[in-house]
C-alpha cells in the first residue's frame, strides 16, 4: 500500500504528532509513505519520510499552481491513499482528487491513478459558516471522512458539513512507551527546573483563544488563596502578555512560568504533579492522552472529546468556569499522594486498553485496506 499524508504544515501541534506516528507504524508494516505539506514553518516536527513542500500562496493562482504540481507528484508516487487532516489540507486533497478526475476524462493520466481520499477532522471547531460550505460543496470528491472524537463528528454532521453515512470516528493514538513515567527522570527533571516542593501543574499547548489561558489563570489565583505555593507551567508557542491580557483582572498570578515551545514535555509531565486543561474548544488534546499516559491526575474542561477521553480517570468540568476549575485542581491537591497515583494509575489503564497508537494504527490500517477494496469493487 502506498499512503501520501497530506497536512497543512509540519509544525508542532497535535495533528501533526499523530499523523507522523502513524505514519512510522505504517512504515513498520511494510506500506510505502510520504507526505505533501502545503506550507512551511520556522519549527518543524522532525521527520523520516519523504516530504514534498509546496509553499503555497494563498491565492488563486497559487493554489492552481500547488495543485498541477502537486499532481505531477502523484504521477510519480502513484499513492493508494491520499489521506488528509485539518481544513486547509482536506480542502486541497479534495481539489487534487477533482482535478485528477479533469486530466483522467481528458485521456491525460492513466486509469490507474484513483487514490482513495480520508479526511481527518482534528477540532470540534474548524472555522466559521463559509469553511463548513466549503466541505459540504466538496463532500464528493472524498471518500470518508474520520473525526477524532464523537463530539466532532456529531457537530460537523449537525451543520451539514459532513453526511453523516460518510463519517467515522477514529480517535487519536498515545503512544504509551514513548510516555511512561520514571521516578528517575522526575527527580532529575525538578532540580534542573529548581523547582523545589511546591506542587506544580502542567499546561501543554500553543497560546491561542482556543486554550483559554486567562480562565486557568483566574483558576490559579483562586487556588492559590489555599496553597500559596502552587506553581503553574505552561509549555507552547505564542506569546503570553497577549493572552493573559484576556484575563478580566490583568494580573499575573504568582509561581507561573511561561516556557515557551519545548521538547521535552516527556521530562515536565515527569516532574509535574498534575496536569491541567482549560481550553474553550477542542478535539481530543493530544497532551491529555500523554498525561494520563505518564500517570498524572487530569483536571480538564469538557471541550470536544475530552470527556471521551478522560472517562472516569480524571475530573472534567465546564469550558470559561474559572470556578469549577479551580475547585477541580483544588480537590487534586488535597488528596494524599497514594490516592494521586491511584488515580494515575488508573488514568494510563485506560490509555493503554482504549487509545494505544498501537491499536490506532491496527484499525487505520484495516480502513484503508476496506476503502480500497471498495473501491476496486
Amino acid at each position: 500500500m502506498r499512503i501520501l499524508y497530506i497536512l497543512t504544515s509540519l509544525g508542532i501541534g497535535g495533528a501533526e504528532k499523530q499523523v507522523i506516528a502513524l505514519a512510522e507504524r505504517m512504515a513498520a508494516k511494510g506500506h510505502t509513505v510520504a507526505f505533501l505539506v502545503l506550507k512551511h514553518v520556522d519549527q518543524e516536527c522532525p521527520i523520516r519520510h519523504p516530504v514534498l513542500r509546496l509553499n503555497l500562496p494563498k491565492t488563486p493562482m497559487g493554489i492552481l499552481r500547488g495543485l498541477r504540481f502537486a499532481s505531477n507528484f502523484l504521477l510519480l508516487f502513484r499513492p493508494d491513499i491520499l489521506h488528509s487532516h485539518t481544513f486547509p489540507a482536506n480542502i486541497f486533497a479534495r481539489l487534487l482528487r477533482a482535478s485528477l478526475r479533469l486530466k483522467r476524462i481528458e485521456n491525460r493520466v492513466s486509469n490507474e491513478i484513483n487514490p482513495v481520499v480520508i479526511n481527518t477532522i482534528h477540532n470540534i471547531y474548524e472555522g466559521g459558516w463559509h469553511r463548513m460550505l466549503l466541505y459540504r460543496l466538496t463532500s464528493t470528491q472524498a471518500d470518508a471522512v474520520t473525526a477524532v472524537s464523537t463530539a466532532a463528528a456529531e457537530r460537523f454532521v449537525r451543520l451539514r458539513a459532513v453526511p453523516r453515512k460518510k463519517i467515522s470516528v477514529l480517535t487519536n493514538g498515545i503512544d504509551i512507551q514513548a510516555f511512561n513515567p520514571d521516578k528517575k527522570i522526575r527527580r532529575t527533571a525538578r532540580t534542573q527546573m529548581q523547582a523545589g516542593d511546591p506542587f506544580i501543574w502542567l499546561a501543554v499547548g500553543r497560546i491561542v483563544p482556543a486554550k483559554d489561558y486567562p480562565n486557568l489563570l483566574r483558576a490559579l489565583r483562586h487556588v492559590q488563596l489555599t496553597h500559596s505555593t502552587a506553581t503553574l507551567w505552561i509549555a507552547g508557542e505564542g506569546d503570553p502578555v497577549v493572552e493573559a491580557a484576556g484575563d478580566v483582572d490583568n494580573s499575573t498570578p504568582a509561581n507561573i512560568q511561561w516556557l515557551g515551545l519545548r521538547h521535552d514535555v516527556v521530562q515536565l509531565l515527569d516532574a509535574a504533579d498534575a496536569y491541567v486543561l482549560s481550553s474553550a474548544w477542542e478535539g481530543m488534546p493530544l497532551a491529555v492522552g500523554e498525561a494520563m499516559a505518564m500517570e498524572k491526575p487530569v483536571v480538564a474542561t469538557d471541550a470536544g472529546g475530552v470527556r471521551e477521553l478522560v472517562g472516569k480517570a480524571g475530573i472534567v468540568v465546564p469550558p470559561a468556569d474559572s470556578e469549577a476549575l479551580a475547585n477541580a485542581m483544588l480537590s487534586i491537591m488535597e488528596i494524599s499522594n497514594k490516592q494521586r497515583q491511584e488515580m494515575g494509575q488508573v488514568a494510563r489503564e485506560r490509555i493503554h486498553d482504549h487509545f494505544s497508537m498501537d491499536v490506532k494504527a491496527v484499525e487505520w490500517d484495516s480502513l484503508y485496506s476496506r476503502l480500497i477494496r471498495k473501491g476496486t469493487a
